[in-house]
């Protein structure tokens, strides 16, 4: 059973003041720190990026990742969960769940991972809580794909989705940290 990792890290970062992509967070940029989590976990990561995606390219250590494009990032995580999504089908019959995971939660553990993708399988969904809240990282069994690929809208990804079906929920708590870094920390401040 192989899981793939798909990491989302193609948004302007409106609030943050520039993509997320490019914050350095504890000497790393966020992409970077993201694609080594996911690493960890699992030997396919796709990585999609948008806004500055030449810039994030050029400057982040992506090995190990495959990266995908996102050329219609500006309207919402939807279609960069559809872009990794469509990615997976350069390993036809060899990725049969996608843990997905965001480019702004820097407090993921390989554990937290590890620990949603041992429920991998076609036809699984699964999705890690902390203290019963539903968080990252998600898992889509490969059966799932098309559904969540239509019904993604906007900046909602998989939500309606998730929803709607049954989702076995893996307590994450003291795994990982599920914060997601929405603007700067005070006092620091973002690049134009």
């Amino acid at each position: 059973m192989t899981t793939a990792a798909v990491v989302l890290a193609a948004g302007g970062g409106r609030r943050y003041g520039m993509p997320k992509a490019l914050v350095e967070y504890e000497g790393s940029l966020l992409v970077e720190r993201a694609v080594r989590t996911a690493r960890a976990a699992c030997d396919v990561v796709l990585v999609v990026l948008g806004a500055r995606a030449v810039d994030v390219w050029r400057t982040a250590d992506l090995a190990g990742a495959t990266v995908l494009a996102n050329a219609d990032w500006e309207s919402g995580m939807a279609s960069s969960l559809r872009t990794g999504l469509d990615g997976l089908r350069a390993f036809p019959g060899t990725v049969d769940a996608a843990l997905v995971t965001l480019v702004d939660m820097p407090g993921l553990t390989p554990e937290a991972l590890a620990a949603v993708a041992a429920h991998a399988a076609p036809d699984v969904l699964a999705t890690a809580t902390y203290e019963g809240v539903r968080g990252h990282p998600v898992l889509l069994g490969r059966d799932h794909w098309a559904g969540v690929a239509e019904s993604a809208t906007g900046d909602e990804g998989a939500r309606r989705y998730l929803a709607a079906h049954d989702v076995v929920e893996v307590d994450c708590t003291g795994l990982a940290d599920p914060v997601d870094l929405d603007v700067p920390p005070p006092g620091v401040a973002s690049a134009p």
